[in-house]
């Protein structure tokens, strides 16, 4: 039998809050053409101008959720590695799609140590193509150019598994016991274009208002679509009424159309509408990061007090939950016994 090893995948941080490191961290991230599928912007705008001037205000935001042993989110992601790892013979590796530890080289370390059969866990519920899709991509072109025969099998973005929905709305029951006004799913946000390039007919998504509702092949890979399929599925498994809860997307860049609403502007409205108490969770993300920790947790909150709110709590990622590293262990085995990269 070939040897078998399991890939795990999360976004990436900087190697230091430095604004050097954040520059060259960012010109691989704003560089990649699923993040900025826009030639133009990619090749003219991001080095000439948001390289310029974006790399030290990035830095100061990763000041403020920096840790002793790094940045959060690696940190995190390492812990998570570590905890999968003494739950299974299996050998449990762990890259950033920008940054380090870089696929290149953990990709040529497993194929030294004879691996021969990976399977590839994007840290990603949902199919974007700037997130998922082009975690794929990168690991496919890598293993192209160092091992033909590298067999790799990609677990399925799991936001509708029901027992993901378990772990996520158990991690989240605790926030909502106590008495609140709303709770806000901020998921990141994407261009509208980056939607509707990832419908496949090209004739669905966006096209209508109730496209999100209506059965289509597309919804595969439909960022949208599944975003608020997981809400729906959440709010069912927490017993939220329609009026208890929100969704918005967050972190536009450039003028481009994005997924609306924007959290930025749904924070500042939602105490004029009578929002006091407000909880928000961040479900496109398994691991709290930059993202999370600053944008959210500090901007988020400042937004929403400024504007008369009164009570703010971010709900945090899933991170270390043991019933999250369980989750894992569990799609591990599967695949093992089974070769079975889906919970459908």
């Amino acid at each position: 039998m070939s040897k078998k090893a399991v890939l795990l995948i999360n976004l990436g941080s900087p190697d230091s809050t430095s604004v050097p490191d954040v520059r060259r961290y960012l010109a691989e991230f704003l560089g990649d053409e699923r993040v900025i599928d826009v030639p133009f912007a990619r090749k003219v705008i991001i080095p000439g101008i948001v390289l310029r001037t974006r790399p030290k205000q990035t830095a100061e935001a990763y000041k403020a959720v920096w840790t002793e042993e790094g940045s959060p989110l690696v940190v995190t992601s390492i812990q998570q590695q570590k905890k999968l790892q003494a739950l299974t013979e299996l050998p449990i590796e762990l890259a950033m799609r920008y940054g380090n530890p870089s696929i290149p080289s953990i990709l040529e370390s497993l194929v030294k140590d004879g691996v021969e059969h990976i399977f590839l866990v994007p840290l990603y519920p949902h199919y974007a193509m700037s997130s998922y899709e082009t975690v794929v991509v990168r690991v496919m072109e890598v293993a192209k150019q160092i091992a033909l025969h590298l067999r790799i099998d990609t677990l399925q973005p799991f936001y509708n598994d029901p027992d993901y929905i378990d772990i996520l709305a158990d991690s989240m029951r605790p926030y909502v016991e106590a008495p609140f006004d709303q709770l806000l799913f901020s998921y990141h946000g994407i261009p509208e274009r980056q939607v509707k390039k990832s419908d496949p007919s090209h004739a669905h998504c966006l096209c209508t208002t109730d496209c999100c509702n209506i059965a289509n092949p597309a919804h595969a890979t439909c960022y949208r679509h599944q975003c608020l399929t997981m809400t729906r599925l959440v709010v069912e498994k927490l017993g939220l009424s329609n009026d208890q809860w929100s969704v918005s997307f967050q972190s536009r860049l450039l003028n481009d159309p994005w997924l609306r609403p924007f959290t930025d502007e749904t924070l500042k409205e939602m105490p004029s509408q009578g929002v006091k108490r407000l909880r928000v969770v961040c479900p496109s993300f398994i691991t709290d990061c930059l993202e999370t920790l600053e944008e959210i947790a500090v901007e988020g909150k400042e937004i929403f007090l400024a504007n008369g709110g009164t009570d703010y709590e971010l709900i945090p990622c899933l991170n270390e939950n043991p019933a999250w590293i369980e989750y894992l262990k569990n799609r591990v085995d599967l695949w093992n016994e089974t070769g079975s990269v889906s919970h459908s």
